[in-house]
């Protein structure tokens, strides 16, 4: 048999992972930290978290080593969060209020649909803030003043990056509602920020 085909027929060896009884004292901590940010319900973070060792555990075996273990296992983390995003939301739909959110719109803009209060000049580069330790603290703060509903649409879009119609159908609610929950949520965390921030 010639070297080429020996290599040929050589499969690549799998990548080692820590032995699954590792898994929670090697990134438990992280992986529900990161949870309870985005679902802000200690048990709903709990229980993501234990199905995604679940998961992992019952599909270990196919892990290919392209990641390391821990973005391998927040992978998983992050689907398992959508879905109790979305069980959540099918169980109990949105009934966004238009008036409710049309008066807290009319806070912040004048008739002609200018700002009441022009928003301060933000004195960095976004990408620069978002690197800032203390900038980062007071957003999860302001973030955590906003409703659940609000919370989960500018948290799913904004930071998850999924797409407008993959929200509403995770939110169980119409492109409608969805955008007046996102504003609102802009609007305040806006606000918050003035506050807290650039003030």
């Amino acid at each position: 048999m010639s070297n080429s085909t020996k290599k040929r027929n050589t499969k690549p060896k799998k990548p080692d992972l820590l032995n699954p009884d590792e898994w929670v004292d090697k990134h438990g901590d992280y992986l529900f930290s990161l949870a309870l940010s985005q679902l802000r319900n200690h048990a709903d973070a709990e229980n993501v978290v234990q199905e995604t060792f679940l998961s992992a555990l019952q599909s270990h075996a196919n892990f290919l080593g392209k990641s390391n273990e821990r973005t391998w296992l927040t992978g998983i983390l992050k689907y398992k969060i959508i879905d109790c995003i979305r069980n959540s939301y099918n169980e109990v739909p949105i009934t966004c209020v238009q008036e409710d959110a049309e008066k807290e719109i009319n806070s912040f803009f004048a008739k002609d649909n200018h700002h009441k209060k022009q928003p301060s000049d933000w004195p960095a580069q976004a990408h620069e803030l978002i690197e800032n330790q203390e900038f980062r603290e007071v957003l999860r703060d302001c973030m955590g003043n906003l409703t659940r509903s609000a919370y989960d649409a500018f948290h799913l879009r904004e930071i998850n990056n999924l797409k407008s119609d993959e929200v509403c159908k995770i939110l169980n609610i119409s492109k409608g509602n969805f955008w007046v929950l996102l504003h609102r949520a802009r609007l305040r965390l806006q606000k918050c920020l003035e506050i807290n921030w650039f003030d």
